[in-house]
């Protein structure tokens, strides 16, 4: 699966602790605050999702972007200290 991740955090903490989860896992920084990866499975991204919660504030916010889910894309966003996510789908 194809997963990009885009960075907006308020602080140098949570951009240190995030940027160090997401190299953890296998991610490359294609730009400031944006990273890739090819490599990880839909059960470490939802383990790195949790980690990314707890390492971030309120007024931070942070969207992946996953190809393919379910032959979809799927944009997931943390904003808030909410997570929110949309499948688009090709009209039939």
């Amino acid at each position: 699966m194809f997963v990009s991740v885009v960075l907006d955090l308020g602080n140098e903490d949570s951009l240190k602790a995030v940027t160090g989860l997401l190299f953890r896992y296998g991610f490359r920084q294609m730009q400031k605050n944006a990273f890739e990866s090819t490599a990880v499975d839909e059960k470490r991204l939802s383990r790195l999702k949790v980690e990314m919660d707890r390492a971030t504030d309120f007024y931070d916010s942070i969207r992946f972007y996953q190809y393919p889910v379910d032959g979809t894309v799927a944009i997931t966003s943390l904003s808030e200290k909410r997570w929110r996510r949309v499948i688009i789908r090709e009209k039939e």
